[in-house]
C-alpha cells in the first residue's frame, strides 16, 4: 500500500483480467513480462509456451486449422461486448419495494446485459440456479445496439430517458438473412456472463422452442461445456386443433451443470416428491395414532380412502398399495423372474413346512437372497405352499417405527425428461391476480417451483434475467410458504412498452417491468393473507433500476483544447451528479463487490454520517468534510474498506496522505489489509 489512496473504479468485473487470472493459476509459466511503447512493464501470454504446456498438439491439416465448432456472424463482436465494462449503476427505489428495510429478494428494471455485467463482482460464484425464458425468435424487436460499446445509451434512449435520436432498434424478421444470427448475439453474452455468477454447483434452465433449440444446445456447449449437460426436459402443453400439419403443443427445457462432476462428487441424487404420495402418509399416520399396532384397521382406512377418490386424483393410481406391517405401507408385487429363465429351488412354506409352489418363470431371487430377503421381511407367504409367497414392494416406509431411512420407502423419485402441465392454470393464475388477462402466455409458477426445490436447498439463490410476468419470484414464494424455506430470488426485466390498447394498459401497466413488479406484489400479499403473523417467510423485494453512474465519469476524448480540459477538471473536482445519498450508497455498495440485500447502518461517528455495511467489513462516508479525528475513528473500527469522497479532504493533501500511512500502519499491525479508497 502506498501513501496515496486507491482511486475507486467506477466499472464493472474486468471479465479479461479475471479470465487471466484464472489462467495464470493453471498455467504460471506462460506468463511472462514485457514493456509497452511508454516502457510500462505490463504481463503477456506466451502462446508458444501455453501450446507447450497444453501438449503440443499439432494442426490436422497442413497450411491451415481445422476444428469442430460453431461459428455465426457476430460472434468475434459478443466478446467485445462481454469484455466491455459497465458504467453504470442500480438505483434503489424504496417506494416500489415490498420490505425494503428486511428483504433479501430483488427485483431489477433494465437491461439484462448490462445489470448481469454490475452483478459480477458482488453476485460471483453465489447463485445456485438460473432459469430465464428468453425471447423464441419470433421476429420481436431486440435491445441489442449495433454499436457494441453504446449498451447503455441504448437502453436509457428505450426506455425514455434521454432523447432516443440517432438510436436504432433493430426488429428479427425472417426476411432478413441474419435471423438466427441477431438471436444467437443477443443470447450469447448474457449466458457467458451469467456462468459467472452461478455456484459450482450450480445449474441453469432454460426454455426454448424448436426454432432455436440447436443453436441454443450448441451455445450453451461451448459456454458451459458439452461434458456439463444435464437433459432436455420436454413440457407437454396440449393440443392445439388449429394446426394444419402438427401440432405442437410442446416446448423444452435446457438443464446444465456449471460443473457436473463436482455436483456428482458432492450431492447425493437429486429426488423429488411422488405427487398424492403425502395424502397416503397422512391418512396412515392418523389411523396409526388410532389403532396403533393394528395393521388391519390401518389396511381398512387406506383402502376407504382410496375408494372416496376421484379417478383422476394423483393418489389413486397408489390404490395397490393398501397393505400395512411394522415397516410401513405396501403391495403385493411379481416374485417370479422378469422374461423367464430364473432359478427353481424348493422354498419351504414355514407352516406347513412344505415347498411353495415355484413360478413358471423361476423365482425372482438367487436362493441366498432370497433367504436375507425373507429375514428382512420383504417376503409375504400365502396361507399355504399351494401358491408363490408374495414380494412386498413399499410404498412407504415409516422411520418412526421402521428405523430406516424413509426415502428408501419410495417417497420420493426422479424427475421424468417429459411431463404434461396444461397452459391454461397459468393463464387463469393471472386472471384471478388481476381481474384479467394481462399477459399473454406467463410461465406456470408451480413448474418453476417444481424444478426450483428439484434443484436447490433451502437458502440459495435463484436468478432470472428475462423475468416477464414475474413467474420466478412467485414460484419462489409458494415453495418458500409450502416448505418454510429460505430461498431467494434475483428478477431483471427490461422495461418493454405493454402494446397500446392492451389489457395491461388499461390497468396502466405501461411495461413488463410494471406488470412484473405488480403480479409479485400481489402474490405476495396473497400469500401474506393465507398464513400466521408470526411467519418469518420473506415476502418481500427491493426494486433497482439500471441507471447512469452517480460519479461523473472522466472521458480526456472529449476534451479538445486547453479551455476545455480546465473546465473539464473543474467539474471532476465535485465529480457527483446531484443525487441522492442513498444512490451512491448503492452504486458503492455494488462496485465493492457486496450484495444489494447486505445489512447496513448509518452511524454517527464525531458528528459525520458513516455507512456501516456488514457489521464493519465496509465503511463508507459520503460527507463533505473529512477530520483527522473522524479519520482515527474509522480506522479504530478496523473496516476491510474505507470509501470516502475525494472531495470531503477539501483539498488537504496531508490529510489524505495521512489516513492512506494510518490505514497502511494498522494494517500492519493487525496483519489484515484494510483498504482505503476514495471516489
Amino acid at each position: 500500500m502506498t501513501d496515496k489512496p486507491e482511486v475507486m473504479s467506477g466499472e464493472s468485473l474486468d471479465i479479461v483480467a479475471q479470465r487471466c487470472d484464472q489462467l495464470k493459476q493453471l498455467f504460471p509459466g506462460v506468463f511472462t513480462e514485457t514493456k509497452d511503447a511508454n516502457g510500462k512493464v505490463v504481463s503477456s501470454i506466451d502462446f508458444e509456451r501455453l501450446k507447450a504446456e497444453l501438449g503440443n498438439f499439432s494442426d490436422i491439416y497442413e497450411g491451415r486449422r481445422e476444428r469442430y465448432g460453431m461459428e455465426w456472424p457476430g460472434k468475434r463482436d459478443c466478446m467485445k461486448i462481454i469484455q466491455e465494462p459497465s458504467r453504470a449503476t442500480l438505483k434503489p427505489c424504496p417506494d416500489e419495494s415490498v420490505d425494503w428495510d428486511t428483504t433479501k429478494n430483488l427485483f431489477i428494471e433494465g437491461d439484462n446485459l448490462e445489470v448481469l455485467k454490475l452483478l459480477q463482482k458482488s453476485y460471483y460464484g453465489k447463485v445456485k440456479m438460473i432459469y430465464v425464458d428468453p425471447p423464441y425468435n419470433t421476429g420481436n424487436e431486440f435491445i441489442y445496439p449495433d454499436n457494441y460499446q453504446e449498451t447503455l445509451d441504448t437502453y436509457l434512449a428505450y426506455a425514455g430517458l434521454v432523447d432516443d435520436e440517432g438510436k436504432k432498434f433493430t426488429t428479427n424478421t425472417t426476411s432478413e438473412g441474419r435471423f438466427h444470427s441477431k438471436w444467437m448475439n443477443m443470447i450469447f453474452p448474457r449466458l457467458y456472463l451469467a456462468r459467472n455468477l452461478l455456484q459450482d454447483d450450480g445449474v441453469i434452465c432454460i426454455s426454448i422452442n424448436d426454432k432455436e433449440l440447436y443453436n441454443l444446445r450448441q451455445i450453451i456447449d461451448q459456454i458451459f461445456g458439452e461434458e456439463n449437460f444435464i437433459a432436455t426436459l420436454v413440457w407437454e402443453k396440449g393440443r392445439k386443433n388449429d394446426a394444419k400439419r402438427v401440432s405442437v403443443g410442446h416446448e423444452y427445457m435446457v438443464l446444465y451443470a456449471k460443473n457436473l462432476a463436482f455436483i456428482e462428487e458432492i450431492t447425493q441424487p437429486w429426488r423429488e416428491p411422488k405427487e398424492g404420495i403425502q395424502e397416503i402418509i397422512d391418512i396412515y399416520n392418523k389411523a396409526k395414532k388410532d389403532y396403533p399396532n393394528q395393521f388391519d384397521k390401518i389396511s381398512e382406512e387406506l383402502i376407504a380412502f382410496y375408494k372416496s377418490l376421484e379417478a383422476e386424483y394423483p393418489s389413486k393410481k397408489y390404490a395397490r398399495s393398501r397393505f400395512v406391517d411394522q415397516r410401513g405401507i405396501w403391495r403385493d408385487n411379481n416374485i417370479s423372474w422378469p422374461g423367464g429363465g430364473g432359478p427353481k429351488y424348493d422354498l419351504i412354506h414355514p407352516i406347513t413346512g412344505k415347498p411353495c409352489k415355484v413360478p413358471d418363470d423361476g423365482w425372482r431371487f438367487i436362493e441366498t437372497t432370497m433367504k436375507q430377503k425373507i429375514q428382512e421381511g420383504y417376503i409375504h407367504f400365502r396361507d399355504d405352499h399351494t401358491q408363490p409367497p408374495i414380494l412386498k414392494s413399499y410404498l412407504y416406509i415409516d422411520p418412526e417405527s421402521s428405523g430406516e431411512d424413509e426415502e428408501a420407502g419410495g417417497k420420493k423419485q426422479v424427475m421424468g425428461s417429459v411431463f404434461y402441465r396444461h397452459s391454461q392454470p397459468s393463464n387463469d393464475v393471472i386472471k384471478e391476480l388481476f381481474g384479467d388477462k394481462v399477459f399473454e402466455n406467463p410461465k406456470d409458477h408451480e413448474i418453476l417451483a417444481r424444478l426450483i426445490e428439484y434443484c436447490t436447498s433451502d437458502d440459495d439463490i435463484i436468478l432470472d434475467f428475462f423475468a416477464g410476468s414475474g413467474s420466478t419470484a412467485h414460484a419462489v414464494f409458494d415453495l418458500n410458504r409450502k416448505n418454510s424455506s429460505n430461498r431467494k430470488f434475483i428478477a431483471v426485466q427490461l422495461p418493454e412498452p405493454t402494446p397500446e390498447g392492451s389489457l395491461a394498459r388499461a390497468q396502466e401497466l405501461f411495461t413488463i417491468a410494471d406488470l412484473s413488479k405488480a403480479r409479485i406484489r400481489k402474490a405476495s400479499a396473497k400469500i401474506q393473507n393465507s398464513i400466521s403473523e408470526s411467519s418469518s417467510i420473506d415476502l418481500g423485494f427491493k426494486v433497482f433500476k439500471l441507471a447512469p453512474s452517480t460519479f461523473v465519469q472522466w472521458k480526456p476524448d472529449n476534451v479538445l483544447s486547453e479551455s476545455g480540459l480546465q473546465h473539464a477538471l473543474e467539474l471532476y473536482v465535485d465529480n457527483s451528479h446531484d443525487c441522492s445519498s442513498d444512490e451512491k450508497l448503492f452504486e458503492l455498495l455494488l462496485k465493492a463487490g457486496f450484495e444489494l440485500t447486505t445489512k447496513i447502518e448509518k452511524l454517527d461517528i464525531n458528528g459525520k454520517g458513516v455507512y456501516s455495511v456488514a457489521n464493519h467489513a465496509l465503511l463508507i462516508c459520503l460527507e463533505d468534510q473529512l477530520t483527522a479525528e473522524l479519520i482515527d475513528a474509522v480506522i479504530a473500527l478496523e473496516p476491510m474498506q474505507f470509501i470516502c469522497l475525494d472531495k470531503g479532504f477539501q483539498g488537504n493533501d496531508q490529510l489524505k496522505a495521512n489516513t492512506a500511512q494510518a490505514f497502511k500502519a494498522r494494517s500492519q499491525d493487525s496483519e489484515a489489509e484494510m483498504v482505503f479508497k476514495v471516489v
